[in-house]
């Protein structure tokens, strides 16, 4: 097998990856996102033991246990973009030699589950709830760079949202990705489950108005009223669909876990986020532990 050029693979003098600066042996095989560096202090203050830990740019790594699992947590900054970077290098860790530079031949499939915050784009999802997505569906454009095959409910859900939302040409060419299922359904109890919109910002892109002019002003009430058979939007964010897409091309298990900071249609904000996310982390570690992390 062909070799990966030095310019597409990026390795640094202490053998570790160009982003995250992480080798191979220093990343477990279950791995928790976060979007601000600062909380993954707030993530591995609960592994009963760290064993690796570094900041690099954004990216700020820790690896540990809970009890004999290991898991490591990674801030990926905010936005598809620096997703990419970390989708990819993540997988580089598992998946390709660096000192052949050549893909293995026997891949490995990591559980990669995001915790952050969102905007809930429905009523009956107050702030401080939960949502596990069921599906990213980006507006951000990222995927359209890479071959991604949907399958047959994806294209539907896909055909019916484009049609629903009458996004203007040249804004977003719309694509959707399924989560994990051996993910998802350990995370019903508690959980709000529905499409999670991915968009490529947190003003104009998620129709906030401050002092400019948007050229998409129905996009909150067209979001909010998509349905598809079982499926709704439940909120949007800045990173799921790009977690989704990635992972399932690359065949990782991926899963987004979100805490409602603002509702959307309500106008309401959470009145201590800070808590609402400590308490999506307490959550989703136990789950992690008791019922996805494997003795490494």
């Amino acid at each position: 097998m062909s070799s990966i050029a030095a310019s597409e693979l990026i390795i640094n003098d202490r053998g570790a990856i160009y982003h995250i600066n992480c080798r191979p042996e220093e990343i477990a095989n279950t791995i928790i996102t976060v979007g601000d560096p600062d909380r993954v202090n707030e993530v591995s203050k609960y592994f009963d033991k760290i064993e690796f830990k570094n900041h690099h740019r954004e990216f700020n790594t820790h690896t540990g246990y809970i009890g004999k699992k290991r898991i490591t947590v990674t801030s990926t900054g905010i936005g598809p973009d620096n997703i990419d970077i970390v989708m990819n290098e993540l997988d580089a860790l598992v998946n390709i030699d660096f000192k052949t530079r050549s893909i293995k031949d026997k891949l490995t499939s990591l559980n990669i589950i995001r915790i952050g915050t969102c905007g809930s784009l429905q009523k009956d999802i107050p702030v401080d709830s939960f949502v596990a997505s069921t599906h990213g569906l980006g507006i951000d454009n990222l995927m359209n760079f890479y071959i991604n095959n949907s399958n047959e409910e994806e294209k539907q859900i896909l055909h019916a949202f484009k049609t629903h939302t009458q996004m203007q040409q040249g804004i977003s060419e719309p694509y959707i990705n399924a989560a994990g299922i051996s993910l998802l359904k350990e995370f019903v109890t508690g959980f709000h489950q529905g499409i999670t919109v991915t968009c490529p910002g947190f003003y104009g892109p998620q129709g906030r108005v401050l002092r400019m002019g948007l050229n998409q002003p129905q996009l909150i009430d067209r979001l909010s009223g998509f349905s598809f058979g079982q499926h709704r939007i439940c909120n949007f964010e800045m990173e799921t669909s790009a977690i989704y897409g990635m992972g399932k091309i690359m065949g990782h298990h991926c899963l987004s876990l979100s805490v409602i900071v603002a509702n959307r249609i309500s106008k309401e904000f959470s009145k201590d986020g800070g808590a609402a996310v400590e308490n999506l982390i307490k959550n989703a570690l136990e789950i992690i532990e008791s019922k996805v992390c494997k003795e490494e």
